[in-house]
């Protein structure tokens, strides 16, 4: 079992959720849950539970970097007209490579490169 836990927001594609899920993971899918909850509660809710917020919404930015809203840790996949197999691959390799660097982080998932913004930073 996995120690790391996820809240995964209503745009977050199955196969990533599958994915986890396959791999151990405690993971919470959003739609499984309450499909218009707010970007704010989705915050309140994974920080309650200390699992990271796993997104494709870049709204998220701005509720952490201008707003100073606390979070456990967020990862945004920002990943344009990809299937979902191939950002399974991408998430597959930031766990593989940086699960020490998603707690308290806002990563960012590119194509190319994953970047990491330590949340303490925005304090």
């Amino acid at each position: 079992m996995n120690n790391i836990k996820f809240v995964a927001d209503v745009n977050v594609e199955k196969a990533i959720v599958d994915y986890l899920l396959e791999e151990g993971y405690d993971v919470k899918w959003i739609p499984d849950y309450n499909c218009e909850m707010l970007d704010e509660e989705l915050l309140h809710l994974s920080n309650k539970e200390k699992k990271i917020l796993i997104t494709n919404d870049k709204d998220f930015g701005e509720l952490i970097f201008l707003q100073k809203k606390l979070s456990t840790g967020i990862i945004l996949i920002r990943v344009k007209e990809q299937k979902g197999e191939d950002k399974v691959k991408l998430m597959r390799k930031l766990l593989q490579n940086y699960r020490d660097k998603l707690l308290n982080n806002f990563v960012i998932i590119t194509e190319k490169k994953f970047r990491f913004i330590p949340l303490e930073d925005i304090k």
